[in-house]
């Protein structure tokens, strides 16, 4: 059985924490052979998160499909052992400040003359240049710079972060993407290039329509809760027995399809509500009136007859309701992987996407 799409291909990946690792695991999940350089300390990741006697419940996850292999790159000798992995590789994943390589000889342009094929994806706080390149980044300082804190939360209160390490998450995401286009480039041409990845501009990537709604359409998005600025109705709304359902009936065959579920055909052609641009404007006015109609009903109550009536909808899940949801076992979307000092296995997302001919695996 194929180990997925990218079996065959060699990536060494350098660096700790999480933007590098997180791409080197997704590498890994779609088939690569993953060789980690770790420092004779261990990669930080491994003592990180919460913890069961003493070691990181996140890396295993974050560390599955890879071979460790402990290098101190401040010694000559094992700069050349790095170097000698480098030149049989098709790709180096590495996540250190930039100019840390070239101090020790390990750069691009020192290593590509003897292996021209080869691709090397950098994840930076700011890129290999500019006035700031040197700098260190985060994923969280990425996430303030690249325009997505001063959105999220409430307008009367500081900025939020969500849950996760998303600035990290997103660079992760494109050195991936980045490093896949490279190998299509050089399937062409047989040439590699470095592929740059800075964790700002992951961020600032997915803003949408910020810059425009700012220099053309005068509008400084600001950060609005729970809700989008002139999409409604979209929210979450509380069911009488505490359960919170997000309901997304903003499209106008949708928010009809509401309107009949609620009992309330007025809705439907109230100026107020009937259409899209109508219910951004009154927006609290309508989730009023559904928060309102939600709490008449038990969760299971709203949710039946939410989908009796095609309005797409989900519950706010904990980790609890997706161990037990029917939809993620049906695809298999919890992996439990046996893992060394652990006494069972690590529950831990399995691979996305899903690959028909040759499905990435966790091995």
């Amino acid at each position: 059985m194929s180990a997925g799409p990218l079996e065959g291909i060699t990536v060494i990946e350098l660096g700790g924490f999480i933007a590098g690792p997180f791409a080197g695991q997704l590498l890994g999940d779609y088939g690569a052979r993953v060789i980690k350089i770790e420092p004779p300390a261990g990669d930080p990741m491994r003592h990180w998160g919460v913890q069961h006697e003493g070691q990181s419940l996140w890396w295993p996850g974050i560390a599955r499909n890879k071979e460790s292999v402990v290098l101190d790159l401040k010694n000559d000798a094992d700069r050349a052992l790095a170097r000698t992995l480098f030149t049989k590789a098709d790709v180096v994943l590495e996540n250190f400040a930039p100019g840390r390589l070239a101090a020790w000889g390990l750069d691009y342009a020192s290593v590509a003359p003897d292996n021209p094929a080869l691709i090397m994806a950098h994840v930076s706080g700011f890129g290999q240049d500019g006035p700031r390149a040197a700098d260190r980044g985060f994923g969280s300082v990425a996430e303030a710079m690249g325009g997505l804190r001063a959105l999220m939360g409430f307008p009367d209160l500081p900025p939020v972060r969500a849950g996760i390490s998303l600035g990290d998450a997103l660079a992760a995401m494109f050195a991936v993407i980045g490093t896949l286009a490279a190998l299509q480039e050089r399937a062409r041409t047989g040439r590699g290039q470095e592929v740059d990845v800075a964790l700002y501009e992951s961020v600032f990537a997915l803003t949408e329509s910020l810059m425009s709604d700012f220099e053309i359409g005068g509008v400084t998005r600001a950060r609005s809760g729970s809700t989008l600025p002139g999409v409604a109705p979209s929210n979450v709304y509380t069911a009488r027995d505490g359960v919170e359902v997000l309901i997304a009936a903003n499209a106008d065959t949708v928010y009809r399809r509401l309107c009949q579920a609620m009992g309330r055909d007025d809705l439907i052609t109230d100026e107020r509500f009937a259409t899209h641009q109508a219910r951004g404007v009154n927006a609290e006015e309508l989730d009023a009136l559904i928060s309102a109609w939600a709490t008449q009903l038990d969760g299971e109550q709203l949710e039946k007859l939410l989908d009796d009536y095609e309005i797409p909808r989900g519950r706010i899940y904990t980790p609890g309701d997706i161990a037990d949801d029917a939809q993620y076992a049906a695809r298999q979307m919890i992996t439990r992987l046996a893992a060394p000092g652990f006494p069972a296995p690590v529950p831990m997302p399995s691979v996305v996407p899903k690959f028909t001919a040759t499905p990435g695996t966790i091995r």
